[in-house]
């Protein structure tokens, strides 16, 4: 088991919150003495706060930052067709 406090701001990681749990993309964006500010990468974007001492079950890697871009990219495609559709109507 781990610890939101192991995560450092400006990171994207690979979580899985809880055993079983599918693995979710999370930036961590602000920290204070005993939260962190973290965005939940899921269809939206989902930002919250974590105490420090919150629980993660595993943290899968610490992304690069070209496998950040090519993320960003494939992701914000999916944006781009949506509001699309909104668009048409």
């Amino acid at each position: 088991m781990y610890s939101y406090s192991l995560l450092e701001p400006g990171c994207h990681y690979l979580v899985q919150e809880k055993e079983g749990d599918p693995i979710i993309l999370i930036k961590v964006t602000v920290e204070s003495d005993h939260c962190l500010f973290v965005t939940r990468f899921m269809e939206f974007p989902e930002p919250t706060w974590k105490k420090k001492t919150d629980v993660l079950f595993d943290i899968i890697e610490c992304l690069t930052d070209e496998k950040v871009k090519e993320w960003d990219t494939v992701y914000n495609q999916g944006a781009d067709a949506y509001h699309e559709e909104e668009d048409d109507e």
